[in-house]
């Protein structure tokens, strides 16, 4: 089983980027490349080729589905393994997005100092 390294965050909240880059970098020992928007995220990403995508799912532009919807029609990302992040995290919700292939969903407000575990323990899973 390959070893998480890098992640590709999209989430449009930039004190939620801040947070989770030093959730991930600095306590998860993680490198992360963050996007503020779904459409820069599926522009940009084939020069950034992640192990793992963490998506929020309500964002302006894109939903987090959308998103990676967009990012799996890319050469490369067909597989990628995505998590999603949501303050709205009802049973239904988690369902479609898990049938969307998601490995998992994390609730917001997320604890700072166990998110690189909890994406850990997720990535575990595929």
């Amino acid at each position: 089983m390959t070893e998480l390294r890098k992640i590709m965050h999209v989430e449009d909240d930039p004190d939620i980027q801040e947070i989770a880059a030093i959730a991930l970098e600095m306590i998860g020992g993680l490198e992360i490349v963050q996007f503020s928007s779904g459409a820069v995220a599926i522009e940009r990403a084939t020069s950034e080729m992640p192990d793992l995508l963490l998506l929020d799912v309500m964002m302006p532009g894109l939903s987090g589905e959308q998103t990676l919807l967009g990012l799996r029609a890319l050469p490369g990302f067909e597989t990628t393994p995505a998590i999603f992040m949501t303050a709205k995290a009802q049973e239904t919700d988690v369902e479609s997005l898990i049938a969307l292939g998601a490995l998992g969903v994390i609730t917001k407000p997320f604890d700072p100092m166990t998110l690189a575990d909890e994406v850990r323990a997720l990535w575990e899973t595929r």
